[in-house]
């Protein structure tokens, strides 16, 4: 369930009562609006086209739900057909004014109970604050260790934090942490090990993941969207669907990729700031 071209105004407590749904964190933040729903297991899909605001229904009980629905700017999570997030979620999302709710209901029936309340849902015309920009130059590095999924996504997180922090427009970190975190679950998915070096000015982003890995024997059918080669046990935690790189390319301003095979690869990202105060 998806809503196209219009936001919502529907508040969390709405959809809790509508799904007879446990508050497991943030039960003090259910008069927060939603502008969208977005319902999904896979994770790159939830990244490529969920929206700012939303609410992710998913199946998927595993922290990637909660920091893909962080890098994408959500506000609350629905666990489906009864499933109850773990210490290291609830720990996650309450540092992160998540909200997580668990519902009995699988996700067709979530989806149509949601559309039903107040007959429809209605549209509303919000838009997110844009912060104050530090005009300093910030560098930072980090590093990823590939098959670490217990850490995946840490690193995008604390970028995401930092550039927060800075106060650049909330959109153009949303496309940054959705890009930095497809890069990072490449590396986890499919690298030794990498480093990421992050630049941040008042006219640009500069983000350069270089990994130690197997390469990329083909980059051009490497970015064809549904292209993959993650294992069963990757795709069973909701990655793999092959649109890591498209979703990079997708939300970048520009993107340079080089590879060798037995070598690594290297993905050098850059943003544009047109919107600061």
């Amino acid at each position: 369930m998806k809503q196209e071209n219009s936001t919502l105004n529907l508040e969390i407590e709405k959809i809790k009562k509508s799904l007879q749904a446990e508050v497991i964190v943030g039960e003090d933040l259910l008069n927060a609006e939603i502008t969208n729903i977005y319902a999904s297991d896979l994770m790159s899909d939830v990244l490529a086209y969920g929206k700012s605001g939303a609410c992710l229904l998913t199946g998927l009980n595993s922290i990637q739900a909660a920091i893909s629905s962080y890098m994408a700017e959500f506000k609350a999570i629905v666990f489906l057909r009864g499933k109850i997030p773990g210490d290291d979620i609830r720990k996650f999302a309450k540092e992160r004014g998540l909200i997580l709710l668990s519902t009995k209901s699988d996700m067709y029936d979530a989806c149509i109970k949601i559309a039903q309340i107040n007959g429809r849902l209605l549209p509303s015309n919000k838009t997110l604050p844009t912060a104050g920009m530090n005009e300093n130059i910030s560098r930072h590095e980090f590093s990823i260790e590939g098959n670490d999924f217990a850490s995946a996504g840490l690193v995008s997180t604390q970028i995401k934090s930092i550039l927060k922090e800075i106060g650049y427009d909330i959109q153009l970190i949303r496309r940054i942490a959705i890009s930095i975190y497809e890069g990072e679950m490449n590396v986890v998915m499919h690298a030794v090990r990498a480093k990421v070096f992050l630049t941040a000015s008042d006219t640009e982003i500069d983000i350069t993941i270089d990994d130690e890995g197997k390469g990329i024997p083909d980059i051009s059918q490497a970015m064809l969207p549904g292209y993959s080669t993650a294992t069963e046990e990757q795709r069973a935690m909701g990655f793999g669907a092959g649109m890591g790189l498209p979703n990079i390319k997708k939300n970048a301003d520009h993107l340079k990729i080089s590879s060798e095979v037995g070598k690594g690869t290297k993905l050098e990202m850059t943003f544009s700031v047109k919107n600061k105060t």
